[in-house]
């Protein structure tokens, strides 16, 4: 049976898409991925261009708001930078909630060749905790 992953941010624009786009690369075959915002913003073009270099492609990616998903439990809930367990409006079911926070892109600033800079750096943070997370959560990778 596949694993049900749910990863939420503040607006699903950047982390939690990233976030999505490396576990199912590192998860596939084994888990269903999802993401989702507390609030419902837009895919940042920053983070989709960003993943395109390391070949993977969330520029078809839709922004979810997290109450789109109340009807599903799920296996695993990642948070990053938000505590759902303080939005008492969320109701979604998980059996493993964890917290994992990153800097976030909304503080970038600079031309757009530096927030670019940043957001692989970012890129490249977020691949090393799904990396992680698939090896020691879903299956092994080395």
């Amino acid at each position: 049976m596949l694993k049900k992953i749910l990863v939420v941010c503040n607006n699903n624009s950047s982390l939690s898409q990233m976030t999505e786009g490396w576990l199912k690369y590192y998860g596939k075959g084994k888990c269903e991925i999802y993401s989702a915002g507390i609030h419902k913003g837009e895919l940042n073009l920053f983070a989709s261009k960003v993943m395109m270099e390391a070949v993977i492609d969330i520029t078809m990616h839709k922004a979810n708001i997290i109450t789109d998903f109340k009807d599903i439990s799920f296996d695993y809930i990642i948070t990053h930078n938000t505590d759902i367990e303080a939005n008492s409006d969320t109701n979604i079911k998980g059996t493993n909630i964890l917290r994992k926070d990153f800097t976030d892109p909304d503080t970038f600033s600079g031309t757009d060749d530096e927030k670019l800079k940043q957001f692989s750096t970012l890129r490249d943070e977020i691949e090393d905790f799904c990396f992680d997370f698939v090896d020691k959560n879903i299956k092994k990778l080395y």
